[in-house]
């Protein structure tokens, strides 16, 4: 069977690839979406849950805004410069994990402060809401297609390549 470089890249260094790709990312992102429920939940604005939910936000944005950095040009600038993607599970994947930039990076700007300033407290909570649900979405799609065998959907076997 063959995997897409996301599988690939989880699979290498072991467990140091797996722990820096996808379990930090996924604490982090996991205990926003936790402590979000509860807070939403209980209509609570202020206090612990919120400042754990407001740190967590922050690593979150903060610590995938470098992972994002390091594997654009690590791997996504080579992939392509080299014509080595494995198909369109692959682009999915790694685009669709990538793409989780994109609401973490939302988070640490709301809880920093330096977007929605001027909205109330329960439209602040909204925004964060939905950008754990975008996160968890993105998330699930790179997953799943991460997992898939790219020759399901056509890309050519990596042993025909290898002249097997």
């Amino acid at each position: 069977m063959d995997m897409t470089h996301y599988m690939a890249l989880l699979a290498a260094n072991q467990p140091w690839n797996l722990l820096i790709f996808m379990a930090v990312p996924v604490i982090l992102a996991e205990t926003v979406a936790i402590t979000e429920l509860f807070i939403l939940l209980r209509r609570q604005m202020a206090g612990t849950l919120r400042r754990i939910n407001r740190a967590a936000s922050i690593a979150a944005g903060v610590y995938f805004s470098g992972v994002f950095v390091y594997l654009l040009f690590t791997a996504v600038i080579p992939l392509t410069r080299d014509g080595l993607w494995r198909g369109p599970a692959d682009w999915i994947a790694v685009g669709f994990y990538l793409a989780g930039v994109i609401p973490l990076g939302g988070l640490a700007l709301l809880d920093l402060g330096l977007i929605y300033r001027q909205a109330d407290a329960e439209r602040r909570m909204a925004v964060h809401a939905a950008l754990v649900a975008v996160f968890l979405v993105v998330a699930h799609v790179a997953m799943v297609f991460g997992m898939l065998d790219p020759t399901v959907l056509g890309a050519p076997s990596l042993a025909m390549h290898a002249g097997h």
